[in-house]
């Protein structure tokens, strides 16, 4: 058995998403005798490897308080579009293609390997990363997956110069109708492609939170 940490490492380089824009801070604080460190982070709740509630993009969504761990733990499986290159649109052609085995209940991990490649290069990872068009968040919202998670930046707007909330649709599809949204995942190409494995996504659980960070991680045998 092994575990596969499907996580991104987060520092004071790390850029949050575009919709926000800021930059992580973490500051240390120092008491003695000897050594003895407390630190304190500032960053958006959506910087690096997180999952995103209903709160994000509706005032009386749910919360991570809200929010059970089985909701974004169990069997799961990848959608593999490693082939997909930079500003590749992942249709709902890419499903039917590769993506007919989800099915109600599933955890959907969609595989671009961008992340492997590009985290850390910003602004680039977001504007010029595969994103998801709505037809295919739908399709996987239509077969039934209650969490799905992306290795890329799933939105086209990022790159739009005055996008605004309403232009976050993939969000609204996947969270207005009741499935989980994770991002920032990464490692998805150690991941088997013609199976389930076990996964799971612990978040902090923060009261009126609308996301949360993870420690996205795979389990196999």
């Amino acid at each position: 058995m092994g575990i596969v940490d499907l996580s991104v490492p987060i520092g004071e380089d790390t850029l949050s998403p575009p919709s926000v824009n800021l930059q992580l801070e973490l500051t240390s604080y120092h008491r003695g005798p000897g050594f003895w460190q407390a630190s304190k982070i500032e960053m958006l709740l959506h910087t690096g490897s997180h999952v995103d509630f209903t709160r994000h993009v509706q005032e009386d969504g749910e919360t991570a308080f809200d929010v059970s761990l089985d909701r974004v733990s169990g069997p799961a499986q990848v959608v593999d579009l490693s082939f997909a290159e930079a500003n590749h649109e992942i249709s709902v052609a890419d499903m039917q293609a590769h993506a007919q085995a989800v099915a109600e209940g599933d955890i959907v991990l969609v595989r671009t390997d961008w992340t492997e490649k590009h985290w850390g290069d910003f602004p680039t990872y977001y504007l010029e990363s595969p994103y998801c068009s709505p037809q295919a968040a739908q399709w996987l919202v239509d077969k039934g997956a209650r969490a799905i998670g992306f290795d890329c930046f799933s939105e086209y707007c990022a790159r739009l110069p005055d996008f605004t909330s309403e232009d976050f649709i993939i969000h609204k599809i996947i969270l207005e109708n009741g499935a989980i949204l994770m991002q920032q995942m990464t490692n998805l190409s150690k991941l088997p492609v013609d199976g389930r494995f076990m996964f799971y996504a612990p978040f902090i659980k923060i009261l009126g939170a609308e996301g949360s960070p993870a420690r996205f991680f795979a389990v196999l045998d």
